[in-house]
């Protein structure tokens, strides 16, 4: 294989993968100086010309004229001047000689070992591109197309071909794909596993939802209305505070739009994703009530050393505070960074009813504080719930759920 022939296919091949000139010229250039090093223990003095476009390659190994009886007639950079005068009879001490030397003299071995060397730089290089592109994309949104279902994982591939990974974990619950789906994520993270980029994208990051209120709604976008926190529980429940500089702009009214409209297409981006959105405020009590949403808080007690709050609600709005599956409760307590317990108002009609800690002598006190972590503070106020409930809201098992049903309800059978 002569220059032009090397030169000319890996140009092909790193044009191919859209690798630029100059980047293309110092691979080159590279390569064949670690060929000359090899052969001639340093490449210092030779000068490697590269025209890429014509295939051209010129390689000149430069040497100054010693005398034959000279001390440094054995450095690299010099030639006696018998050796200077084989390759031009007129050559004299002190010049410089221009010795072309053939890609042909490195041996065949070593010209298929550059072309290979070459390859594998221009794929090294891709690499670090991919790398380095999605790197720069963290946290944003991106669209990808499907290509392999796995248990694991989903592989999907990107407009140039870039395989990309989205993780079970990362995927919202509800999300069923298929093969040639187009999937929206953000960008995760991007790993280096064994030189080979790993882009690792998300479903389930707040980051995500807050890409996608970026996107519909032009006042977040615009940085009008500033998004303060967004947790989630992915697929079931999100709750998002956010507040305006602007007292023109009602910052929960732009997020949702009219009808809804705006909050509709990041529900159903997000399989139906129940969103709150709340005014953010500084007043702790005014964001702890608008966190607990829809429920409606009669009274709030803090405890700023215990970073705890205690919030009392009418017997009806216990639920909707705790809400499906403990996620109300759950995300509230994530989004004012306090934990709440909530207890049940008492009214006259309760004092046939028991608090729980009368029955401390017979279920363990750790079960107690379970059940009150989940609003049920009183005896009537468990039984008022089914075992399916309990399973649901708690962390108890069946069998010692039963138990507190047999406690409780021997107390009023008495």
């Amino acid at each position: 294989m002569d220059a032009k022939v090397l030169i000319e296919s890996f140009a092909e091949f790193a044009r191919s993968k859209n690798v630029d000139r100059p980047t293309m010229i110092r691979i080159l250039e590279d390569v064949f100086r670690a060929m000359i090093r090899k052969k001639f223990e340093t490449d210092e003095n030779f000068d490697v010309t590269i025209n890429a476009d014509k295939g051209d390659l010129e390689i000149f190994r430069i040497r100054e004229i010693v005398d034959d009886n000279s001390e440094d007639i054995w450095d690299f950079d010099k030639i006696s001047l018998s050796e200077a005068q084989k390759i031009e009879p007129d050559f004299e001490i002190g010049e410089e000689v221009y010795e072309k030397i053939e890609l042909e003299e490195f041996g065949r071995r070593a010209v298929q070992m550059a072309r290979q060397t070459l390859i594998q730089r221009i794929k090294d290089l891709e690499k670090d591109i991919l790398f380095s592109k999605y790197e720069e994309q963290i946290g944003e949104i991106i669209s990808a197309e499907v290509y392999q279902i796995l248990g694991r994982e989903i592989l999907l591939i990107d407009g140039e071909g870039n395989e990309l990974i989205l993780p079970k974990v990362e995927q919202i619950s509800k999300d069923r794909f298929r093969k040639g789906d187009t999937v929206k994520a953000i960008v995760h993270r991007v790993d280096m596993i064994n030189g080979n980029p790993k882009v690792i994208l998300s479903r389930t990051s707040p980051v995500f939802l807050e890409r996608l209120f970026e996107n519909e709604v032009p006042e977040v976008y615009d940085g009008l209305i500033t998004i303060v926190k967004i947790v989630r529980e992915p697929g079931e429940r999100a709750k998002v505070a956010v507040e305006s500089y602007d007292d023109r702009i009602d910052p929960v009214g732009a997020c949702v739009g009219m009808k809804g409209s705006r909050i509709h297409a990041v529900v159903r981006e997000l399989q139906n994703e129940n969103i709150d959105v709340i005014n953010y405020t500084d007043n702790l009590e005014l964001y702890v009530s608008r966190a607990l949403s829809p429920a409606k808080v009669s009274s709030i007690n803090v405890n700023q050393e215990s970073k705890r709050i205690s919030v009392f609600l009418k017997p009806d709005q216990v639920s909707l505070a705790i809400g499906k599956g403990g996620f109300n409760i759950k995300l509230a307590s994530r989004l004012v960074g306090y934990e709440i317990d909530v207890f049940r108002e008492l009214n006259e009609y309760d004092d046939e009813d028991v608090d729980l800690n009368e029955f401390s002598d017979e279920i363990d006190q750790w079960i107690i504080d379970e059940l009150k972590k989940t609003g049920l503070d009183t005896a009537k106020s468990v039984l008022a719930l089914s075992k399916e409930d309990l399973i649901r809201r708690t962390e108890l098992e069946e069998e010692t759920i039963d138990e507190i049903f047999r406690i409780l309800r021997t107390e009023f059978e008495q």
